[in-house]
């Protein structure tokens, strides 16, 4: 029978704000490792090689919910309780990174011009993902703080925090509204229903991040000691199972069922470059063997 610690939640020397449950933080770093296990066994199966984001995405949250086990088996060492909570408060933007690749090769895949709103599919990907990573800056950045011994720091690092998930679910609007463009475009070409079923995971999946960024905010915004932070319950309610629940939907109807053939992926620009370069090759031969001739 393991035995948990708990402590006052006013002793400085203790990371939680409740009595944490242990058989909760099992049973979800189980589930994030049989999601990212069957992440990592789907992109070989279907040779989507942007799956490994996705896969990092369940990574992180898995290697989160670790630590978090072992937070809880000693709940006064922040050896543990940091880290953990650092790659539970960062695992999200992964899952926005996977949504903004993957309706990018949507786009590339079922729109002839291979555009959407006047943003070419490549592009596309490049911006979001690029904004993506000044999120995740940020985020990083203000969760490394928030664990810190002084107040002013963790209370700085709250707000560089909040200010990144805000960033996020900025972007998240933005993105929404291109991901709408797609839908009705697709809707005017009338071509067939396989973009469907995964155009709506991408909105269920991008409202499930939301859920989880307004809880966030709400979190962090309503004191050290309020009615979220100190139950455990929202946590595994409104981070841990909207989160799981985004990856899962991808293993039960995997981009790889739809986004098949070479014409699923963005063409490689090393090939294209060494065909262009070989064909000029081949022209200035031909014209070298006509002079001489």
């Amino acid at each position: 029978m393991v035995h948990v610690q708990c402590l006052d939640p006013h002793d400085d020397s203790y990371n939680f704000l409740y009595c944490p449950s242990f058989p909760a933080a099992v049973i979800f770093t189980c589930l994030f490792g049989l999601t990212t296990l069957t992440h990592f066994a789907q992109a070989i199966y279907y040779r989507k090689k942007f799956c490994w984001v996705v896969t990092m995405a369940g990574g992180w949250e898995f290697g989160g919910f670790i630590l978090r086990v072992f937070s809880i088996l000693h709940t006064t060492s922040s050896a543990y309780a940091t880290p953990s909570q650092i790659l539970i408060l960062l695992a999200p933007l992964w899952v926005n990174a996977f949504l903004y690749v993957l309706v990018a090769r949507l786009v590339w895949f079922f729109v002839p011009e291979q555009r959407v709103a006047g943003i070419g599919a490549r592009r596309m990907s490049l911006i979001f993902v690029l904004l993506d990573v000044t999120a995740f800056l940020m985020q990083a950045g203000g969760g490394s703080m928030i664990s810190s011994d002084d107040g002013k720091t963790a209370l700085l690092g709250i707000h560089i925090y909040m200010g990144g998930i805000g960033l996020q679910q900025l972007f998240i609007l933005g993105f929404t509204g291109l991901v709408v463009r797609f839908h009705y475009k697709m809707r005017l070409l009338d071509s067939g229903d396989a973009w469907k079923t995964p155009l709506y995971l991408v909105y269920a999946s991008l409202s499930l991040i939301t859920v989880r960024i307004i809880y966030r905010l709400i979190e962090f915004s309503s004191g050290l000691y309020s009615p979220l932070t100190m139950h455990e319950a929202p946590l595994y309610t409104l981070e841990a199972l909207p989160m799981f629940a985004a990856l899962v939907v991808w293993n039960l109807y995997h981009p790889g069922r739809v986004l098949v053939g070479e014409e699923s992926e963005f063409p490689k620009k090393e090939k294209k470059a060494k065909k262009d370069r070989k064909s000029k090759r081949d022209v200035e031969s031909c014209n070298s063997e006509k002079t001489r001739g």
